[in-house]
This record gives structure tokens, C-alpha cells and sequence, in this order.
């Protein structure tokens, strides 16, 4: 369960001094994305790889507030954007590891709101998350309602390579024997 005392003392020895609660908030308003990607993986019980993402981007010249966000968070890592394309000067600041997310970042949002839509966003990437740690993405009931949830963020899944009409309810666990 995630820690009611995510901005206790304790915790805030190890931050940096220059980032406020507050200022985090807005910053990830304008600049973060809480994502949760769906591979097809055959190794799965369920046919699926599921992976929370937490991220905030910036320009190769404002690196240095990731590498800040990482302090503050005391999680994560910063890397470029897309490494494998020249033309992208971009930075990104990422939280994967799902006990990081779970003690660290959704902690923090839950007691400092966001402010835009990313707050709908953020609430449904919780659901998802905490269904993880219940282990409800191992079975074709849980991975069918992940999916569900999922493609109800960032914009309604606009930005996903497939819509949800496009994966037929067979594609969506693998038929085991």
C-alpha cells in the first residue's frame, strides 16, 4: 500500500531544495505523462506485457531539471528520449519499477492533485497499477480490464498504434490448452 508519509522529514533529506511540491505538480501538468504501454508476449500467462510509465520530457538544454525530478522523487532515471533518432534533442526522466511507483510517485500525486486532465489520467494509471500488484494482469478477466482502462487514458488510446475495436476479444489473453 502506498506510504502516507511521502513528504515527511525523513523523505525530504535526500530531495533536492530547489523543487517544491507545488512546482513539481505543474511542471508535470505541462511536460508529464503517466503511461501504461501493452506489449503482445507470448512468455505471458496471459499473452500480454503490461508496463506502467511514469515520465516527463524536456530538451537536451533543460536536462538538468530531470536529473533534479530524480532527486526530489529519490527514484527513476533520466535517458534520451529516442536515442535512436539524431534529430530528437530530448530528454526523459522515467519511473518503471513498479514498488517505486507504487511508494513513491502515487503517493506524491495523491496528495498533490494535478491540476489538468492528466488528474483522470493519473487516477486511472493508479487503478492499473494497483491491479498489478493484486496480480489481476495474470488472468484474462484482470489483463481484459487493464486493456479497458488503459485505452481510456491519454486521451481516449488516440495516440496508441491500434484503437480497442481493432483487438478482437480473442486477441486479448492467450488461449491456453
Amino acid at each position: 500500500m502506498p506510504s502516507e508519509n511521502v513528504l515527511s522529514a525523513d523523505n525530504q533529506q535526500g530531495r533536492s531544495k530547489s523543487l517544491m511540491p507545488w512546482f513539481v505538480v505543474g511542471f508535470v501538468d505541462g511536460e508529464g505523462s503517466f503511461h501504461v504501454a501493452l506489449y503482445r508476449d507470448s512468455r505471458m500467462k496471459t499473452g500480454w506485457k503490461v508496463i506502467p510509465e511514469f515520465h516527463v520530457s524536456q530538451r537536451s538544454s533543460s536536462r538538468s531539471v530531470l536529473d533534479r525530478l530524480a532527486r526530489f522523487f529519490q527514484c527513476g532515471y533520466v535517458k534520451p528520449n529516442h536515442k535512436t533518432n539524431p534529430r530528437d534533442l530530448t530528454y526523459v526522466f522515467v519511473v518503471r519499477n513498479r514498488d517505486e511507483l507504487l511508494r513513491k510517485i502515487i503517493p506524491f500525486f495523491d496528495k498533490y492533485s494535478l491540476q489538468t486532465e492528466k488528474q483522470k489520467d493519473f487516477k486511472l494509471f493508479k487503478k492499473i497499477v494497483l491491479m498489478m500488484i493484486e496480480k489481476k494482469h495474470q488472468d484474462s478477466k484482470g489483463i481484459q480490464k487493464i486493456i479497458k482502462i488503459a485505452y481510456q487514458m491519454n486521451g481516449s488510446g488516440r495516440y496508441r498504434k491500434q484503437t480497442l475495436d481493432e483487438l478482437k476479444p480473442s486477441e486479448t489473453t492467450r488461449r491456453t490448452p
